[in-house]
């Protein structure tokens, strides 16, 4: 591995807890992005086989790394490996992810929404593809859409925040965000649904 900015086959717990340390202590964007290259695809994998879609997986998947991103500090190695307190994260915000869309009580006990070792092979190859998918159609986006997408998703802003900081209409933002996602989802079925599921 090149420093943290290196190719990631696999990952140590060590080498794991160096880097949640280095974006804790330094706010080091580059072992950021080298958690994030190699837990994204696994923790979006992770996700859509408990039942969330790909456009969810990937939210879910955004939001557990911006509070990766600002609860850095809270991880204690001594407690928890990475992996596990990334995927504790997921699971608590699929559990609220839930919880809004259904405004029923979920059981936290509930088996499928208990974290589990992801696998390897071809279920993370198709994840990190669709990753990288994502990435490719929100490049793609009108720069009204993508300046909001990034608010939202990357600076974890809420809509009236954003809709205060562009000075727009709150509706306004609200549906450019509903047009952003429509097009990324729209550019993922195209892909996929065209070409069909890699093996």
């Amino acid at each position: 591995m090149d420093g943290v900015t290196g190719s990631l086959p696999s990952m140590t717990a060590a080498q794991g807890a160096d880097l949640v340390m280095a974006v804790a202590r330094q706010r080091d964007k580059a072992a950021y992005a080298a958690l994030y290259r190699y837990y994204a695809p696994r923790i979006t994998s992770y996700l859509m086989k408990q039942g969330a879609t790909l456009s969810e997986g990937e939210e879910i998947t955004q939001e557990t790394f911006l509070a990766v991103w600002s609860k850095a500090d809270q991880f204690d190695p001594h407690k928890a490996a990475v992996s596990t307190w990334l995927f504790t994260i997921a699971r608590n915000k699929r559990i609220d992810a839930l919880r809004r869309q259904t405004h029923i009580e979920v059981d936290d006990a509930d088996p499928l929404l208990v974290p589990e070792a992801p696998a390897d092979g071809h279920d993370v190859v198709d994840a990190r593809e669709r990753q990288e998918a994502v990435a490719e159609a929100l490049a793609a986006l009108p720069a009204d859409q993508a300046t909001v997408m990034h608010l939202s998703f990357y600076e974890d802003k809420t809509h009236a925040e954003i809709a205060s900081a562009l000075n727009v209409p709150l509706g306004t933002i609200k549906s450019r965000l509903r047009l952003a996602f429509k097009r990324v989802r729209a550019e993922i079925a195209g892909r996929y649904g065209s070409a069909g599921n890699a093996p």
